[in-house]
């Protein structure tokens, strides 16, 4: 029997609504049919559309992304520090579950508002934050950030000087997204039987479509890389099991 597939990483880059010049760089178009074409084939039936820095506060893009996949997707959105409870709650209701810190791009509020930003968000709606960010850049914040009370980070966390961090903050909950191996600097199949034997609950695939800036786009490949590298009896952890019980979508 064919598994389930939960993508927990893409963007949707639809030029209908606000995209901008981040660090010189405009991204390519990518809408919805344009990610559907992609992944067809792969078994993909939910995932999460991720805001890019490109995309700083606007969210017009992903009520009309949510609304055109339906209710088993869901987003990460990047708001303000200070949004109000009722955006927070709209954006809710229309499956959004998270809040994105990009530490490395930029567009994002910053890390001096995380646990603020965190805490706040988690109480309201159960939201967790999400972190675009090198783990070597954790090790000084690890305290604050192992006691989120729901926290992820994308792409193995980028760095080989990373992965001790990361491991020890995915011993204390951490979920990591094994995205964008074209971004990282790091063994990838290594870094996924390290994080797989450290915390099982704690891996999830993503596709990081459409890979914009990567050295080398998503490849289907990736994702028999992954499990190569993973005990079978995890693989629908690791692809479905993990990602719904973070993400809790309207419907699966």
């Amino acid at each position: 029997m064919t598994l389930p597939v939960f993508d927990t990483h893409f963007h949707i880059i639809d030029f209908r609504f606000p995209v901008s010049e981040n660090q010189s760089f405009m991204p390519p178009s990518f809408p919805v049919q344009d990610y559907r074409q992609r992944t067809r084939g792969l078994g993909i039936a939910a995932g999460v559309v991720v805001s890019g820095s490109f995309q700083n506060f606007d969210t017009a893009f992903m009520r009309d992304a949510l609304a055109a996949f339906g209710p088993s997707f869901v987003g990460v959105a990047q708001i303000p520090a200070d949004a109000p409870d009722e955006e927070i709650l709209a954006l809710d209701a229309i499956g959004v579950r998270g809040v994105r810190f990009n530490l490395v791009r930029g567009g994002s509020a910053s890390i001096d508002d995380l646990d603020r930003v965190a805490r706040r968000v988690h109480d309201l709606a159960r939201w967790h934050v999400e972190l675009y960010a090198d783990a070597k850049d954790l090790a000084g914040v690890f305290d604050v950030v192992s006691r989120l009370p729901a926290v992820s980070i994308a792409h193995l966390g980028l760095s080989t000087e990373g992965l001790p961090t990361l491991l020890r903050l995915v011993e204390k909950g951490m979920m990591v997204k094994a995205t964008g191996f074209g971004r990282v600097d790091l063994d990838v199949p290594a870094a996924i039987k390290a994080l797989a034997a450290a915390n099982p609950d704690a891996l999830m695939f993503g596709s990081d479509l459409p890979s914009q800036r990567a050295r080398r786009p998503f490849e289907p490949a990736d994702m028999d890389i992954i499990r190569a590298n993973i005990d079978p009896a995890i693989e629908r952890k690791v692809f479905w099991e993990n990602a719904t019980r973070f993400y809790r979508p309207r419907a699966i």
